[in-house]
């Protein structure tokens, strides 16, 4: 007899030849969290562990169509977006989750590669502010990310960590939950947000190196942990030790930047770690 399906979560994401991240990162962490992808491809990088060289975004409507085509086939639990490459990728998208406003929405705001390499302009930035976070469950920004999402104008100096997930909350999101790596100290804090503040903080030991995909990882797997209906704490708490278990166990295939191990479960007995709260 066939089994029951497992949750289906909905990927908006960019491809990438070096399975780094992107569409391969969304696919392979879901899969590995229990999760069945469906990734819908918004551009196609030419790009290696050492960095993109090019993104070519898809007509707005090849996005769109391929979002509907298996919403009509099939129930999502969950959708994950990445990136987007246009403002009218960005505008397309929002108009297809809008349909559907109990499905829980995680927003990995993409702005640039692990290596540097720019992902989203400033208008791409505006149209996610305006069209997509008032539609985001948790949004997953790195601490750069948060504070460029969170800038205004007028500011002298960089927000702090509090004021940004404050402001980005202001938007609309419903949670933030900032990670830490760009940060220094023995231990990288990621820090959830909700509208009251600060909801969880968790503690993990900043491993060396450079990873391509940890980002992708993160949003990839709470979206899989939220499919499920679990709380959300325990669903980020799960999320970051399965993520930070991909990067311990990471591995360089090529020249540059490690790749996470998503299935480093499949070769390792060893449970994930908890994290300190």
């Amino acid at each position: 007899m066939p089994q029951p399906a497992p949750p289906a979560i909905l990927c908006f994401a960019a491809t990438d030849p070096s399975g780094g991240a992107g569409l391969a990162a969304d696919i392979l962490a879901i899969s590995a969290m229990g999760g069945h992808a469906l990734p819908v491809v918004t551009a196609i990088t030419v790009q290696d562990t050492l960095g993109v060289e090019d993104v070519h975004p898809l007509e707005a409507e090849w996005v769109a169509d391929q979002a509907r085509c298996v919403l009509e086939d099939m129930p999502v639990a969950a959708f994950k977006i990445g990136v987007m490459g246009s403002v009218e990728i960005v505008a397309a998208i929002a108009e297809v989750v809008s349909d559907y406003p109990d499905i829980p929405l995680i927003l990995d705001p993409v702005l640039a590669s692990e290596g540097g390499d720019a992902l989203a302009n400033e208008q791409v930035i505006i149209a996610m502010r305006e069209l997509l976070l008032p539609q985001t469950t948790v949004l997953t920004p790195n601490v750069l990310e948060a504070r460029r999402l969170a800038s205004h104008d007028s500011d002298e100096e960089d927000p702090d960590l509090d004021e940004c997930a404050g402001r980005l909350i202001g938007m609309g999101c419903e949670f933030v939950l900032i990670t830490g790596t760009h940060e220094s100290g023995p231990q990288v804090t990621n820090r959830l947000y909700g509208s009251e503040g600060l909801i969880q903080a968790l503690h993990w030991d900043r491993l060396q190196g450079s990873y391509h995909g940890s980002g992708c990882t993160l949003a990839a797997s709470l979206a899989a942990a939220m499919s499920t209906g679990a709380e959300l704490q325990q669903a980020s708490q799960d999320a970051q030790a399965f993520t930070w278990n991909t990067l311990a166990h990471a591995f360089r295939p090529g020249m540059g930047q490690f790749v996470p191990d998503r299935m480093f479960w499949a070769h390792d007995p060893e449970e994930p770690g908890d994290g300190d709260a």
